[in-house]
């Protein structure tokens, strides 16, 4: 784990950090991998790819951390992200799997009311993708939606939204 870390701070090829991305990403369905990956501060390295300009790479990050993101430990430090996630959902091609994967991250960053907050500015976008959206984007963006409304807190600013 710690050599794909480091490979994928060292290249700049994006095939290699695709590939890099994908092993971390099914390396984290185990959880004392996400213990390890986390204390090689592996989460704000593959945090840092979701500024990369090619899309399959930032996809394989999101997957990356939303498998990452199963461990409260590591919600903690992937939180600083959302803003980020949410932009590239709102930014992505309607219905691609880029935009898929940053919503499956935020289904499972908005499971506790913790991150709420940071994805409040996102609510029109998430509406607008449930009306325009596939079947696909439209049942994971409820998933978030579903989630936001549990917090009495959220209700406000869901019904507000403007679409």
């Amino acid at each position: 784990l710690q050599k794909l870390i480091h490979l994928l701070q060292a290249t700049d090829d994006p095939l290699i950090q695709e590939q890099a991305l994908i092993t971390l990403s099914n390396s984290a369905a185990f959880s004392v991998n996400q213990d390890i990956i986390r204390n090689l501060d592996g989460l704000s390295v593959i945090g840092g790819m979701l500024s990369n300009c090619v899309p399959k790479v930032k996809e394989k990050a999101l997957n990356a951390l939303n498998n990452l993101s199963m461990n409260i430990k590591n919600q903690e430090e992937i939180q600083v992200f959302i803003t980020q996630v949410c932009r590239t959902v709102e930014s992505a091609p309607l219905n691609s799997d880029l935009q898929l994967a940053g919503l499956r991250l935020l289904t499972n960053m908005s499971v506790t009311s913790d991150y709420h907050q940071k994805m409040i500015n996102s609510i029109p976008c998430f509406l607008h993708l449930l009306s325009e959206g596939t079947e696909r984007t439209q049942i994971q963006v409820l998933k978030v939606l579903v989630n936001l409304s549990a917090n009495p807190a959220m209700t406000r600013h869901l019904l507000r939204a403007q679409v």
